[in-house]
């Protein structure tokens, strides 16, 4: 058996592809399915091809609430810190910091939650580690 894929569906490709951008995944292929109204875009981290995530586009859909009850992705990062902070700049809120220097939570534009992983920890650092929970994660 072989991990293939994480299957999430989204409503707006373009923003879920610049999330996944920014914690460095790039796009590996593209299906496009006019029959049935749907696109297909595969990420992954560069080295790391063959785990993938699947963002399923349905053109007529209207939106998903509430990421569809999904649990979360998960990726280890070189600097959860650098990582995090990266995200903020870009304007998304880090609902679970990297207080302990290991693991912070933030959601992609259609509330699916990432979960970042340091590989060890890293020293306590502000302003993270004084930061509080912003929401759920």
């Amino acid at each position: 058996m072989k991990y293939l894929h994480t299957m999430i569906r989204v409503s707006d490709p373009q923003a879920t592809i610049r999330f996944f951008e920014l914690l460095g995944l790039k796009e590996v292929r593209r299906m496009e399915n006019e029959k049935a109204r749907y696109t297909l875009i595969f990420l992954a981290a560069p080295g790391d091809e063959q785990a993938q995530v699947e963002l399923t586009h349905n053109w007529d859909e209207q939106g998903y609430d509430g990421g569809r009850n999904f649990g979360h992705l998960a990726y280890r990062v070189e600097n959860i810190y650098d990582t995090c902070q990266r995200l903020m700049d870009a304007g998304y809120t880090i609902n679970r910091p990297p207080r302990d220097g290991h693991m912070a939570f933030v959601r992609t534009p259609d509330n699916i939650s990432i979960e970042l992983l340091q590989d060890g920890y890293l020293e306590p650092a502000e302003p993270w580690a004084s930061m509080p929970n912003t929401g759920t994660w």
